[in-house]
C-alpha cells in the first residue's frame, strides 16, 4: 500500500510540472505567434497611420505622455514580448483574437476594449502597457 501512495504521489507531482511545462512553453510560444501576427501586419505605412492616429487623439497623447515620464524599474514588465504574455495570461488569446477580429470589422469601439482590457489588468500592469507601446512607437 506504501509503495502505491509513493508511486501516485510521484505521478501527480509530475503530470503537475508537465502541466505548469506546457502552460508556460505554451503561452511562450502564443505570445511569439501573436508579436509576429502584429509585426507583419504593421509595415511603414501602417505604423505611419498608427502615428498619425495617435497625434490627432487628445485622449491618447494625454496616455503617450504619461508613458514618457513613467520610470521602467517600477514596472512590472518592460518588453512587447512580457506584455504579451500578460495579456495572453489575463485576457486569453482566444478574447484578444476577438477583439482584434471585431475591431477590423468595426463592430467593437476603442471605449470597449479599453473598458475590458483595463477590467482585467491591474494599474502597474496598464502603466506598464502604456510604457511599452510608447517604447515601440519611438523606435
Amino acid at each position: 500500500m506504501k509503495k502505491f501512495l509513493t508511486i501516485t504521489a510521484i505521478f501527480f507531482v509530475l503530470l503537475g510540472v508537465a502541466g505548469y511545462a506546457v502552460w508556460h512553453f505554451g503561452t511562450n510560444i502564443a505570445s511569439e505567434k501573436i508579436i509576429e501576427k502584429a509585426e507583419a501586419t504593421l509595415n511603414d505605412e501602417n505604423l505611419e497611420e498608427v502615428k498619425s492616429f495617435i497625434e490627432n487623439d487628445s485622449k491618447v497623447q494625454e496616455i503617450v505622455r504619461e508613458a514618457a515620464t513613467t520610470n521602467p524599474d517600477t514596472l512590472p514588465f518592460q518588453t512587447k514580448e512580457e506584455a504579451t504574455r500578460v495579456l495572453i495570461k489575463k485576457v486569453g488569446v482566444n478574447r484578444l483574437l476577438d477583439i482584434q477580429e471585431q475591431a477590423q470589422n468595426g463592430t467593437i469601439s476603442k471605449d470597449e476594449v479599453l473598458s475590458e482590457i483595463e477590467g482585467k489588468l491591474s494599474e502597474d500592469e496598464i502603466s506598464a502597457l502604456k510604457y511599452v507601446i510608447y517604447m515601440e512607437l519611438n523606435k
